[in-house]
């Protein structure tokens, strides 16, 4: 999943630091998130013990002062298309992925964990942490932070066998800090249901080569259409399968696509709500 942040409290972080943004006052957004997500777990404990259960990966792009800053949990990914001199695009990733099929985040558990021969487990094709679940970092995910959260009513397959003697994932983001640049073209935002199909450079030609309008859903049409390819269907009878068994085919996909506007940027302009800001977004379940 792609968390696409509003993150909790950084409104309030902000004007702590009179709107100025730093990898700092974004950690701080990330941990006030997590800790918010905690409490809620504990409130509902009773009631509803698998909200323990429940986590998200998480994607946040800032531009601050002419600094974009990336900051990610999981395997989502921002991809930056770049104009080259002779016309061209080529693609930039600005993120960290934290999964566990990939040997550094592996080197990493081990090193937090050096006492603990199963943190990674390759099981089911992947590696995954305790064998469980295959992201080493999360918004969320209680049952693998919090001993407490990690027993009984929560269904046994997500219950760990020895004691918790440290948190098994982590909730502090990777942040990146890259200068804009006039040749910056736009970023693609995605979840990682689209980097399993598309290539980074496919994905940035697409988006070169097209309108600006529908970028989102065509990225997600061309993801899908591979999808298909690689199961030997046809991409009509992918459409026909249900929404709820479709994930035994591919991934869920969230694309966001920032078409960057230079001249606001550099006036210090560019948010959200800016008329002129061009934005195209969409998840596989609009599709």
């Amino acid at each position: 999943m792609l968390g696409l942040l509003r993150l909790y409290d950084y409104a309030e972080i902000s004007a702590e630091t009179q709107g100025v943004v730093t990898r700092e006052t974004i950690q701080r957004a990330f941990h006030a998130t997590e800790e918010g997500f905690a409490s809620i777990v504990s409130e509902l404990w009773q009631e509803i013990p698998n909200l323990a259960t429940v986590g998200t990966c998480c994607l946040v792009g800032v531009i601050y002062q002419n600094t974009l800053f990336v900051a990610s949990l999981g395997d989502s990914r921002v991809v930056l298309g770049k104009k080259g001199n002779g016309g061209g695009l080529s693609a930039i990733q600005l993120s960290t992925e934290h999964n566990a099929n990939n040997e550094d985040i592996r080197w990493e558990l081990k090193d937090l964990h050096p006492d603990d021969q199963q943190i990674v487990v390759f099981r089911h094709g992947v590696w995954r942490v305790k064998g469980i679940i295959q992201v080493s970092r999360s918004i969320g995910d209680m049952y693998m932070k919090r001993p407490e959260f990690n027993k009984e009513p929560i269904s046994q397959k997500f219950r760990i066998a020895e004691p918790m003697k440290r948190p098994l994932m982590s909730a502090t983001p990777t942040i990146l800090a890259h200068p804009l640049h006039p040749n910056d073209s736009f970023l693609i935002f995605a979840s990682d249901g689209l980097w399993e199909h598309l290539t980074n450079e496919k994905a940035v030609e697409i988006v070169h080569n097209h309108p600006r309008a529908g970028s989102a859903k065509r990225l997600i049409k061309a993801a899908l259409h591979e999808a298909a390819r690689k199961r030997e269907m046809r991409y009509s009878d992918l459409r026909k399968i249900d929404k709820k068994v479709r994930r035994h085919f591919h991934d869920d996909i969230t694309v966001i696509v920032v078409f960057l506007n230079h001249d606001l940027i550099s006036r210090g302009h560019y948010n959200s709500t800016t008329q002129d800001s061009q934005v195209s977004i969409r998840s596989a379940l609009e599709h």
